[in-house]
């Protein structure tokens, strides 16, 4: 099978693609202004007309989306198509209030599966593979866009959704699992599993396709040592279509974004205004293909930088990096702006597992940070450095990496709990007294 799963969409001469992408946006925009009432009213209160937008240069004429608009449209204010022309419905958690919900016709899913499709070609797979999804099914995007992405290449495909670690591993073994999908937090907890138990020499994965939360190049290390792979990043979100809007090829040097499906823009955050590429920045997607729920402008609030720099895979569809953050995940803590990666960053690079608190607090009306941290089974029966030591030394650790002191606590291997889903990292005290 070739490396690429559509070469002559995804190999495409960028005026080409640009081309395509300019006739795609007209239409696009045509269609959530006589079918979107919310859209019609925010355009008309920009003082834009469909007429306006004649390619991917006009872009910016457009007003953005957030994801409060969404929240405020719940559940069929921004629905682009009769109701009974959709045919699922997936949602985000609702942990910060509304839930958002995104609906998608056959054409939807359809596309949403080819871009995964595409992910797992990249990362190797074949129709001889065995795809062992363990992202949350359900309501949650994860498992259902990888698990159709794995059909249409043909893989043999596990709906193993998550937890139940015995189960995973027994059929990861009994089945000869050989791409595993799921988020990277617990595809380490995955890793710390198969070396505890020894079972590293009974696994056939050659490859992980990990996403749905930040995670670093030290975890991405981490989790290629203890589970033998190599593993690829995949990006999505709820609100665009779920995972598969970009994705790593063999180079892991930034994430292909599907161009043919979607527009990306990186703006500065404060101003709204368009960043050229190689600027760090918020990331902001327009849909060119969705039917059902298509975004247009849709500020995601993940950093990243865009670069258009020559793959040596071939692809020409541009590349993003791992998220660097997120404008509204960065804490300020002692006026510093601090971002959960760069704790984690100093933590691998000590030798820690990627297992860790975040507790913000204030006291007495200034700012405390205090990071919990896990030894390893190692560290812990190694009574040679003491706790004090290895306290001290994460401490100076981080202060050169923040600019600030924070607070270690080092605690015994297993305390803290595993995620089988996405990882929850920070605990800010301070939000919760606001009034």
């Amino acid at each position: 099978m070739s490396k690429y799963y559509q070469p002559e969409i995804e190999t495409m001469p960028v005026d080409q693609l640009q081309a395509l992408q300019s006739e795609r946006l007209v239409a696009q925009v045509k269609h959530v202004y006589d079918n979107v009432e919310f859209y019609r009213n925010k355009m008309d209160e920009a003082g834009v007309k469909p007429e306006d937008i004649h390619g991917i240069e006009d872009l910016h004429l457009l007003p953005f989306i957030t994801k409060d608009d969404l929240k405020d449209q719940y559940p069929y204010g921004l629905l682009a198509k009769p109701l009974k022309d959709c045919v699922r419905m997936h949602s985000t958690s609702g942990t910060t209030g509304r839930r958002v919900v995104a609906f998608y016709t056959q054409h939807d899913i359809d596309l949403w599966e080819e871009c995964c499709a595409r992910a797992i070609v990249a990362a190797g797979g074949t129709n001889e593979d065995v795809c062992h999804v363990a992202y949350g099914y359900g309501l949650f995007t994860g498992g259902a866009g990888v698990h159709g992405g794995a059909h249409k290449v043909g893989c043999l495909t596990l709906p193993m959704s998550s937890g139940n670690t015995e189960r995973q591993l027994q059929f990861m073994m009994d089945l000869g699992s050989t791409i595993l999908c799921c988020t990277p937090s617990y595809a380490a907890y995955l890793g710390e599993s198969v070396s505890e138990r020894g079972l590293r020499d009974k696994l056939k994965l050659k490859a992980g396709i990990f996403g749905a939360e930040a995670w670093t190049e030290e975890m991405r290390h981490n989790i290629e040592e203890t589970l033998g792979i190599k593993a690829y990043d995949i990006y999505g979100l709820t609100e665009i279509s779920g995972p598969g809007v970009s994705f790593e090829c063999e180079e892991q040097n930034g994430m292909h974004i599907n161009e043919d499906h979607f527009i990306a823009e990186v703006i500065d955050p404060n101003t709204g205004e368009v960043l050229p590429e190689g600027e760090r920045g918020e990331l902001v997607f327009t849909c060119l293909t969705k039917e059902a729920f298509p975004m247009i402008r849709y500020r995601t609030r993940d950093i990243c930088i865009l670069s258009r720099k020559k793959c040596s895979c071939g692809r020409t569809h541009i590349r993003m990096t791992k998220p660097l953050g997120r404008s509204d995940d960065m804490m300020v803590v002692k006026g510093v702006n601090v971002f959960p990666s760069q704790i984690e960053t100093v933590l691998l690079n000590e030798g820690y597992p990627a297992n860790y608190e975040l507790i913000v607090d204030r006291v007495n009306n200034s700012d405390t940070i205090e990071v919990n941290v896990e030894m390893s089974l190692d560290m812990f029966n190694d009574l040679k450095v003491s706790d004090a030591e290895r306290e001290k030394k994460l401490v100076a650790a981080l202060k050169v990496m923040l600019g600030i002191k924070v607070d270690v606590k080092l605690l015994p291997p297993k305390s803290i709990a595993r995620s089988e889903g996405k990882a929850v990292r920070i605990i800010d005290k301070r939000n919760l007294f606001k009034n």
